[in-house]
């Protein structure tokens, strides 16, 4: 099983950036996908997931309204865009998935994980 993030890289404040993840290595269509983010020092949060049919999605209040998630077409593919991005949105962002068709806020209930991409928004 693999999860290969991509897309990452250095924007300014207000800027967009769009990343993306395939997984690979087993039938992922009734998986919910998601991402989280860990900034230096801090904990790996949840930051937003996507039901296996891609009809229910969540997010951290902090990204709110700025960001979006959405599977691609096969189903084993996850896109966040990223609007309006914040010099504390800076970070590794982490694709994951759950055997669960619906979402999970707790990255213990994650089962595989991306190496991780990294974002860095300039003030």
């Amino acid at each position: 099983v693999q999860l290969q993030a991509s897309g990452g890289g250095l924007v300014q404040a207000g800027g967009s950036l769009r990343i993306s993840c395939s997984a690979s290595g087993r039938d992922f269509s009734g998986y919910a996908m998601g991402w989280f983010r860990q900034a230096p020092g801090k904990d790996r949060d949840f930051i937003a997931g996507i039901s296996w049919d891609g009809n229910t999605v969540g997010y951290a209040d902090s990204v709110m309204a700025r960001f979006t998630i959405s599977r691609g077409d096969p189903r084993n593919t996850v896109h966040l865009q990223m609007n309006n991005l914040e010099a504390d949105d800076t970070a590794v962002y982490f694709c994951a998935a759950t055997p669960s068709p619906w979402i999970k806020r707790s990255r213990f209930e994650w089962a595989h994980w991306g190496q991780g991409t990294l974002v860095t928004v300039s003030s």
